[in-house]
């Protein structure tokens, strides 16, 4: 298949390498910077999947140099706020039979490129690996909690089809699974995230240590428990009925697999680059205010991230 992968970081230079090595023909999309180095030394992952190297058939750093080309798949794993901007370039891209993967964090990533692309073509992807840049074009897994789940929040896609999309992932060493009900997956990541993403931030810790720690699991707690508050008054009816078995959930089979990970966010500030924390928190008190509905504590992590990510910005 011809694949196009959008934004050669962490995640999207794991998808490039691999599905390079189970024989499609992917093209990367990558930022000036990184480009040389990506063309001269290709793409490389190390950590709990095993090393692998690939060279990209092309690689692009704007997507005008592709004007020509259309794809059978196009995967997104640029920063959701640039969700809009990317759907509409890579519009005259998809043809009639190109399929787009959103496999990013947050809220709102099909409402943003649904604007230009079609909703019957739109996959969003629940990814719940950890990846580390270690440097352009070479990424490092670090953990992984559960497969990644695909599927068409609207069920605008036959699920067999999906379950095909999941095939080819599983044979490039990624495992997925296909779902109808992956928005419940979307929120159950952005619930996650809005944790342990924002807090790891904040207090530049891993996973782990921020279970550990009393005061930042009260924290992870209120956190949680507003974000169910709003789901209830929403009427988005999860697989857990309520916070606390979340939070069972949450404790026991989610952050055991991922103690050691640090949050990606913590990376975009270490790295003096903007966060997602609008398409997390943010995107939890946006919705709290549209719905009447109190998120004390999202809305102090939120100003906490953004006052982070303002002085890292200045630095």
């Amino acid at each position: 298949m011809k694949v196009l992968v959008i934004g050669l970081g962490a995640l999207g230079t794991v998808y490039s390498c691999l599905l390079t090595l189970a024989g499609h023909e992917v093209t990367g999309l990558s930022r000036p910077v990184s480009i040389d180095k990506i063309r001269s030394n290709g793409v490389k992952i190390t950590g709990i999947w095993g090393e692998h190297q690939a060279k990209l058939g092309r690689v692009a750093a704007d997507v005008s140099e592709l004007a020509d080309e259309k794809f059978d798949l196009i995967i997104v794993t640029v920063k959701s706020f640039v969700t809009e901007e990317i759907a509409q370039q890579i519009s005259p891209l998809a043809g009639k039979d190109t399929y787009i993967f959103l496999l990013q964090n947050g809220y709102g990533n099909f409402e943003a490129a649904a604007k230009f692309l079609p909703e019957n073509k739109l996959i969003l992807g629940r990814v719940i690996f950890g990846v580390e840049t270690l440097a352009p074009g070479e990424s490092k897994v670090t953990v992984i909690a559960d497969d990644v789940m695909i599927g068409s929040p609207k069920n605008l896609i036959e699920f067999e089809l999906l379950e095909e999309f999941a095939e080819i992932f599983r044979n490039a060493l990624i495992p997925t699974k296909a779902s109808l009900e992956i928005m419940n997956y979307i929120w159950g990541k952005i619930i996650y995230n809005s944790a342990l993403n924002s807090l790891g931030a904040v207090f530049e810790v891993s996973y782990g240590r921020l279970a550990e720690e009393p005061v930042t699991r009260d924290l992870m707690n209120k956190i949680v428990s507003e974000i169910f508050d709003l789901l209830k008054t929403r009427e988005i009816y999860m697989f857990w009925p309520d916070a606390q078995t979340y939070l069972e959930n949450f404790y026991t089979k989610l952050i055991p697999p991922t103690s050691a990970h640090h949050s990606s966010m913590l990376q975009d500030i270490q790295s003096g680059r903007r966060t997602e924390i609008e398409a997390l928190n943010g995107a939890v008190v946006k919705l709290a205010q549209e719905s009447g509905v109190a998120v004390p504590v999202n809305e102090v992590v939120v100003a906490m991230v953004k006052a982070k990510e303002s002085f890292s910005l200045r630095t």
